[in-house]
């Protein structure tokens, strides 16, 4: 997670710097910057159309360009990078979607039960052309819609009764606008009574109605009481001008930010004394200042900061964000953290695919699971304290020249998402291709798995859970034993029975304690066959050579045994174990160590228990084949503490029977392991 978090840090990082780069060729090539400003008197008459329609302003009754080029500058300053997304706007020929209502819960749903939204619904009486024509209606909601307007149409045709119970019983223009200067209060719907269908004229009535919930300043005595009176609201923002009203989008985000933010217009146009506004720090027109319990802020000094609904909008929800704003911004950072991980993981693409969703699907999960208790504990009436230190902070913070560079680079961003998509993923390929060096460098293997060889470990790791339960009391790597028998699956479909049974895996006797079973003063086994040659130094050298041969056979049978422990191949050699007589072949060798008194037995000896693990029960007969242990046999333990010859209890394994054969103690479960019990001088240990 923490080297996710590092290339994500690292991708903002780039692309910062790559938006500094961009400026500066911007610089280069055309010789001004993003927050240069620029003089109205040198645009052309469509551009100072363009910016006011993307301010707001109505411009219907002004054929002249000085006519439209003051109204231009008394909305606000234009900046070259206004300018640029205003003509980037107008040129996209995007279609805006528009919501058909299917009845009155839909309406509901969506129109009335909207607190902080604008709606402009066209109603289609029954048997009744709209008010508003096809042709006029696409060119309405592509204008409105820049102001965060949502629209919709509703045709009584489906839902006659609630139409007559309103009293739409004519095509008619609806415009919800909430009634309150509070969050979440009741929404007024208003009917269009003009009588031009105009867009230009229906567009003067919408902003008329959002303009009038914003409260407006004529003289410099209301604006000092004003000024001076503290409220409910921590973050107020003033716009001084000289206008009939305030542009459509500082109505539109009073109706946004409605409960956290207070818009005031102060309407300068007839003041003769503006001795106050001096005193407060105004001293041109117009002017949009914030007001907060820390300060004074100035909108439009820094970077970013252009006279639009974008610009303003990301101003103010970086300084007064609601619980949903965090809550999306902690979306995103997460799923493009987790999706470092495709190029994070080193392998098999279907793999990085896999891995990916499970790490969506797990920080996803995570980030809900602990957002839950923040909205609880936000909830609580002590934490108030806490919430206005926070807020204190985001203001602090927000209003920095380096927070206005990283807005600015979000909108750029966000306006371009295939660059932003395209330097995602070139980011991913740098760190795909070091991580892939480095793995290679560490001579790690997964790096050219394919897909074929990948999908067939997940499929034994698969079957592995789904058929073969782990019962296994320590960690093992799993060997599949479909691959040796593909027969066994078939044959678990024919007995649904088995299915309720889980097949215990044998790898856990691999791992089992062995050992070999000694007594005290017994000679090792070089001496043992030097003292029986020296005895038959006088057999013919044939029987020499072929007993000679045997012996190094077996010992090497034994030494390879030994060592192949971790094989699951666990054999006894015949020589120097009782019970391997049954599989081994070499009873005259037997039967001549015996004569000479060199096989000892634990009934001739006293057995080494210093040799034998510690939680093992002390005996010297195997309850298999009931023959007693044999000096140099190899002897297994169970987690229960008995003890029998390797190839007997192998053998009772690897049948299916996985329990103890004394104490029917799983084969596969730890148990508490056993304390002996000091034994007394003079008693022998059984």
């Amino acid at each position: 997670m923490w080297v996710k978090l590092c290339c994500l840090l690292l991708y903002f990082l780039a692309l910062f710097v790559l938006a500094r780069v961009f400026e500066a060729v911007a610089w280069y090539e055309s010789g001004f910057l993003a927050t240069q400003l620029v003089d109205p008197v040198a645009l052309s008459f469509r551009k100072l159309r363009t910016i006011l329609e993307c301010r707001g302003l109505g411009h219907s009754g002004l054929p002249e360009k000085k006519d439209v080029r003051e109204l231009v500058e008394k909305s606000g300053d234009l900046m070259e990078g206004e300018l640029y997304s205003a003509l980037k706007e107008e040129e996209a020929s995007e279609s805006v979607s528009s919501t058909n209502f299917s009845g009155e819960m839909h309406f509901y749903e969506l129109v009335e039960d909207t607190k902080d939204g604008i709606w402009l619904v066209q109603v289609v009486a029954n048997d009744r052309s709209p008010l508003v024509g096809k042709v006029h209606w696409e060119k309405m909601v592509k204008k409105v819609s820049r102001f965060g307007i949502r629209t919709g149409t509703f045709n009584c045709s489906s839902d006659p009764r609630y139409c007559r119970r309103r009293g739409w019983l004519k095509s008619t223009l609806i415009m919800s606008v909430p009634q309150t200067s509070t969050s979440k209060g009741k929404v007024m719907l208003k009917e269009y009574s003009g009588r031009k269908i105009e867009v230009e004229h229906i567009f003067k009535w919408i902003t008329a109605h959002a303009a009038s919930r914003i409260k407006t300043i004529y003289n410099s005595e209301h604006l000092k009481e004003e000024w001076n009176k503290s409220d409910q609201y921590r973050v107020k923002i003033y716009l001084f001008a000289n206008l009939d009203q305030p542009p459509a989008f500082f109505s539109a985000l009073s109706v946004k930010f409605t409960g956290r933010v207070e818009f005031i217009f102060v309407n300068v146009e007839n003041w003769d004394n503006k001795s106050y506004m001096a005193e407060i720090g105004i001293y041109k027109t117009p002017s949009y200042i914030l007001r907060t319990p820390e300060g004074i802020y100035r909108y439009g000094n820094n970077t970013g900061e252009f006279i639009s609904l974008r610009a303003m909008d990301s101003f103010l929800r970086s300084l007064q964000p609601e619980v949903n704003d965090l809550f999306v911004l902690s979306l995103v950072l997460v799923n493009l953290m987790a999706w470092m991980d495709l190029f994070i993981t080193q392998g098999a693409t279907i793999k990085r695919f896999v891995v990916l969703i499970s790490t969506l699907g797990t920080y996803n999960s995570l980030l809900i699971i602990s957002w839950l208790p923040v909205l609880g504990f936000l909830q609580l009436p002590y934490l108030d304290s806490f919430y206005e230190y926070s807020l204190k902070l985001f203001r602090y913070s927000n209003t920095t020249t380096l927070a206005s560079w990283v807005r600015a680079d979000w909108m750029f961003y966000s306006s371009h998402p295939a660059l932003f998509l395209s330097t995602y993923l070139g980011h991913g390929l740098l760190i795909d291709y070091f991580e892939k060096k480095r793995r290679r460098n560490n001579n790690t293997d997964e790096v050219n798995a394919n897909n074929l060889e990948w999908l067939s470990s997940l499929w034994d790791w698969y079957t592995s859970y789904l058929f073969h339960p782990i019962a296994s009391f320590q960690h093992f790597p799993f060997d599949s034993d479909w691959d040796e028998d593909p027969d066994l699956f078939l044959e678990r479909l024919a007995f649904p029975d088995l299915w309720l049974h889980p097949l215990i895996p044998t790898d856990y006797i691999k791992n089992l304690p062995m050992w070999r079973f000694k007594c005290l003063g017994v000679h090792s086994d070089e001496e043992m066959l030097e003292t029986f040659q020296d005895s038959e130094s006088d057999s013919d050298s044939e029987n020499k050579e072929v007993f000679s041969s045997e012996k190094e056979v077996s010992e090497d049978d034994e030494l390879n045994t030994f060592h192949r422990r971790g094989e699951g191949e666990p054999r006894c050699g015949a020589e120097t174990c009782s019970c391997a007589n049954k599989y081994c072949h070499h009873e005259p060798y037997e039967r001549k160590a015996r004569s000479y008194g060199l096989y000892s037995t634990a009934g001739d000896m006293e057995p080494d228990w210093s040799a034998w693990p510690s939680e093992m029960l002390h005996c010297t007969e195997c309850v298999v084949c009931l023959e007693n242990f044999a000096n140099g046999c190899l002897l297994v333990g169970l987690p229960c503490g008995h003890v029998f010859h390797q190839n007997c209890i192998v053998m009772w394994l690897a049948g299916g029977r996985h329990c103890c054969p004394v104490c029917r103690w799983a084969s596969y479960k730890k148990k508490q392991p056993y304390t002996h019990p000091q034994p007394l001088s003079n008693d022998t240990p059984s």
